[in-house]
């Protein structure tokens, strides 16, 4: 069963570009749909969806990707694929928590973390991570127990602290229906913070689920058109049906769900099959 949590990537129109680049060069890798608005692919077995969205947003290191390679010959390899057009943040060395790390923004915008290390399976090999600095800072553990309290399936598998800030987290996993995540606080101050370049997509089979995530996630949060939504943090969330492509696909019906969805801000199930 496909997992029902995955990242959405805000393009400008250059959507499939990026994931032709990206599933060149990584292993068990493909696209896997192909619309003018929408191109999904898998990288790993890891599921992103590209949206051709405009001009609107732009990527930053807020949300970057953490990647566990198994040997230096990996790491230099994806490294060398992410310097072309790209911008280094943190050079490829030795770093007191491995022993080959280095953090890249790639031509597209998008940061990854390349470490050494031990996937503990393979869709656990690419892991999306939050930065909360600046007005955020030292609310990562917050954000941890606040997501882990609304999804099934969830628990916090590591957590470490930094000694010298009080409150702060260092380093951080935990697990949301079996997706795992990363949170760190900075105390450094950032000229970015969490915008919708980089969204978390929740699938969902029911209305009462849809309703619940929604409910949940726009505590002390902002509701958006068309199923988006951000949380008390600033990090941008996509509850949606997993019915919906299946309605976009019927020439029949295409245009009236579209103008359904576009007057809605929740995602109401029994409109859009009665559009």
């Amino acid at each position: 069963m496909p997992n029902p949590i995955y990242q959405c990537l805000w393009f400008d129109g250059n959507g499939k570009d990026a994931a032709k680049f990206y599933t060149s060069f990584f292993k068990n890798s493909e696209i896997i749909d192909d619309t003018q608005m929408v191109v999904t692919f898998e990288l790993c077995g890891k599921k992103f969806m590209a949206l051709n969205g405009g001009p609107q947003f732009k990527f930053n290191p807020s949300i970057s990707f953490f990647i566990i390679c198994e040997d230096e010959n990996e790491i230099d390899f994806l490294w060398k694929n992410f310097s072309n057009d790209g911008f280094v943040l943190m050079p490829l060395d030795k770093y007191e928590w491995s022993e080959k790390y280095g953090w890249i923004q790639d031509k597209f915008g998008i940061s990854w973390q390349l470490t050494l290390g031990k996937p503990n399976s393979e869709k656990e090999k690419i892991i999306p991570s939050f930065l909360f600095a600046n007005s955020n800072f030292g609310r990562a553990e917050e954000s941890i127990k606040f997501y882990t309290s609304i999804f099934e399936n969830s628990n916090i598998s590591e957590i470490y602290y930094d000694n010298e800030t009080k409150n702060s987290v260092k380093y951080a996993e935990f697990n949301l229906l079996g997706e795992k995540f990363i949170a760190m606080d900075s105390n450094f101050q950032h000229n970015f913070s969490f915008n919708e370049a980089i969204s978390i997509v929740v699938d969902c089979e029911t209305q009462n689920e849809i309703d619940y995530y929604w409910n949940k996630l726009t505590q002390d949060g902002e509701e958006n058109m068309c199923g988006w939504l951000k949380d008390k943090f600033g990090i941008s969330w996509q509850i949606v049906p997993t019915i919906l492509p299946k309605l976009l696909s019927d020439p029949t019906k295409t245009e009236r769900v579209v103008k359904s969805f576009l007057q809605m801000k929740k995602f109401d199930i029994e409109k859009l099959l009665n559009a």
